[in-house]
């Protein structure tokens, strides 16, 4: 039982991250239709930016929890930032292009930032700084759950917590909603799209960030390609849970984290991505629109 206890808090621990990742690509598919490819390099550029920051307040002396708090907003302004501009570049001028022509932006932009980051830092995997204490309460139970995968799990369910009043309450929370709906009515009801897609990349990586900063310190080590893998595993959770939905990207991504984590355990860790691809090809096949997502009509 405790192993299974260990495999369950793994696969769910595993599911947040993937989720923080996921909602990127499912919010800017639901409001612009376009699969960002490069959002899986926001999430490794997180990890990089909270590493410089937290290596350099460590130098200084500062305490541990200043140190996570200053690295993950550091991490969330910086990744939010090349969200933004990446957004304005690669993507705003072909809006209206042909659905290929946004498509090879995406994936020529992940090929530019992967060997940016690795011509700026190394190629070589980095030691990460252990940022997340282990706590004295959770000793009885640190066998079979880290202090690493309760601050994962405690961080992951707060922010969906505030991304839900977000998009539910405030005002670009239901402009988001509007455009994703229909996006010529909102421009016509005096909605700024373009402010609204922003908000939306904006948003996104800040969550890849957090992502970034969580599992990094969790493992232990960074380096260039941890954005491709990652990226391609939550890309993999928003279409299981249905892509656009944002109930179903969390969804589609603690059920994948468990798969892994319980192949892993029980199968072989050679299995993983196989148990975790099958999956998907199997909703795919008797559910293609995901878990919860709506199957769209088209007028023929």
């Amino acid at each position: 039982m405790d192993y299974f206890i260990e495999l369950l808090c793994s696969g769910l621990s595993r599911g947040s991250i993937y989720a923080l990742i996921a909602l990127g690509y499912t919010m800017v598919y639901g409001i612009i239709g376009l699969i960002n490819f490069a959002h899986g390099e926001i999430y490794m550029i997180g990890a990089f930016t909270s590493f410089i920051v937290a290596t350099v307040l460590s130098i200084y002396g500062f305490p541990l929890l200043a140190i996570v708090v200053l690295a993950g907003v550091a991490a969330a302004v910086w990744s939010s930032a090349y969200g933004y501009t990446i957004e304005k570049i690669a993507y705003k001028p072909l809006r209206h292009a042909p659905r290929l022509s946004p498509l090879i932006s995406a994936i020529g932009m992940s090929i530019f930032l992967q060997n940016y980051v690795l011509l700026a830092q190394t190629s070589d995997f980095l030691p990460f700084p252990e940022l997340i204490p282990e706590f004295a309460f959770m000793e009885p139970v640190a066998h079979v759950v880290g202090s690493s995968d309760l601050v994962i799990l405690v961080t992951t369910a707060v922010v969906m917590l505030i991304l839900t009043y977000v998009i539910k309450f405030t005002k670009i929370g239901k402009a988001m909603r509007a455009t994703a709906q229909d996006r010529t009515m909102a421009m016509l009801v005096g909605i700024n799209v373009n402010r609204v897609i922003s908000a939306t990349f904006i948003i996104g990586s800040s969550l890849a960030a957090i992502g970034g900063l969580l599992i990094a310190s969790h493992i232990g080590q960074i380096n260039f390609y941890i954005g491709f893998l990652a990226g391609i595993k939550a890309f993999t959770a928003a279409v299981l849970g249905g892509i656009g939905s944002i109930p179903g990207a969390v969804l589609g991504s603690l059920i994948l984290g468990l798969t892994e984590s319980f192949a892993t355990g029980y199968v072989s860790s050679d299995y993983e991505d196989v148990f975790a691809f099958s999956l998907l090809v199997l909703i795919l096949i008797f559910k293609p629109s995901g878990l919860l997502g709506k199957a769209e009509t088209q007028k023929v």
